[in-house]
């Protein structure tokens, strides 16, 4: 597969901060309040917002369109749907989809290279990144990918996600490409591993080795590890878990993964036969981890 550039920006960095869209006194909507009305207007710019927020260049605009550079209103609409689709894969009807917006900044693309989960119930999507990713995937499975693993952040704003702390954003993204894993078989209805590993290709390509600083991601093993776990935990033998299920078994298989324990305990949530089936593949996930699977092998898994 063709090597993916990497950015200077950063996959789904995630702001904890409360930002506002437009101005501090205009047009902000409050998160109790958004529903699908919200976040389908068909407006295109929004006229009001002249800077979005110190995550994006001082020039850039939120849209609800993309433009003519970028990606088509097919597009549009597909990304609308999966975000209300995940979020109701994850949490039913019963709670408001994050509000979804296009980043726009001319064709300045690698100005809008990011992707943003936002703890105000907002997920903001920068044109640069989405229109790389299509070129990459005309079906758009990159895009869906990375909104799941941004909507993995959502869930973790919203249950005190994850578990498991470290000096580093390593347990926050690793979780978010294992929920991605799981959304695209459960929910996206991808049936073999290998219809999805060359997509997460550009996660892996965005992976880093700066393990000491605040905002590593996990390494591009790792990554591609994470998501393979997170895929095998959708085994439809398993009833479908909750976001907090997730959270234990990933961090508890993981764990073993990383420790190379491989005679592990059936947890809480997990049938007999999906236990199994993961323990069948703990050696794989070790050598995915470590680095040692080659791209031919990781791309052919099932």
């Amino acid at each position: 597969m063709k090597q993916i550039k990497k950015s200077a920006f950063i996959l789904s960095a995630v702001a904890l901060v409360t930002i506002y869209s437009c101005t501090k006194d205009e047009n902000e909507v409050p998160v109790e309040n958004l529903d699908a009305k919200t976040i389908e207007q068909p407006h295109g710019l929004e006229k009001e917002c002249m800077y979005v927020d110190a995550y994006w260049p001082s020039s850039a605009v939120l849209s609800t369109t993309l433009s003519a550079g970028a990606g088509t209103s097919s597009d549009v609409t597909l990304m609308n749907n999966q975000n209300t689709a995940i979020k109701t894969f994850w949490r039913g009807t019963s709670v408001a989809a994050p509000l979804f917006r296009f980043v726009y900044n001319g064709t300045n693309w690698n100005s809008t290279y990011n992707a943003i989960s936002y703890s105000t119930g907002r997920i903001y999507y920068g044109e640069g990144i989405f229109r790389d990713a299509k070129a990459k995937d005309a079906s758009n499975l990159i895009n869906v990918m990375i909104l799941a693993h941004e909507y993995g952040h959502q869930l973790q704003y919203a249950f005190g996600l994850p578990s498991v702390s470290e000096s580093t954003a390593r347990p926050n993204e690793l979780e978010a490409d294992g929920m991605a894993g799981y959304y695209l078989r459960r929910g996206y209805g991808k049936s073999t591993f290998a219809s999805i590993a060359t997509g997460y290709e550009f996660a892996y390509a965005i992976g880093d080795y700066q393990t000491t600083s605040s905002g590593h991601h996990g390494t591009p093993p790792q990554r591609r590890s994470a998501v393979r776990l997170g895929f095998l935990l959708a085994d439809p033998a398993n009833a479908k878990l909750t976001a907090s299920q997730f959270d234990y078994n990933f961090f508890y298989y993981y764990s073993g993964v990383l420790a190379g324990t491989y005679r592990l305990a059936k947890p809480a949530n997990i049938s007999k036969e999906t236990h199994a089936y993961i323990m069948l593949h703990m050696e794989e996930l070790r050598r995915i981890q470590s680095g040692e699977m080659s791209d031919e092998e990781y791309f052919n898994l099932q």
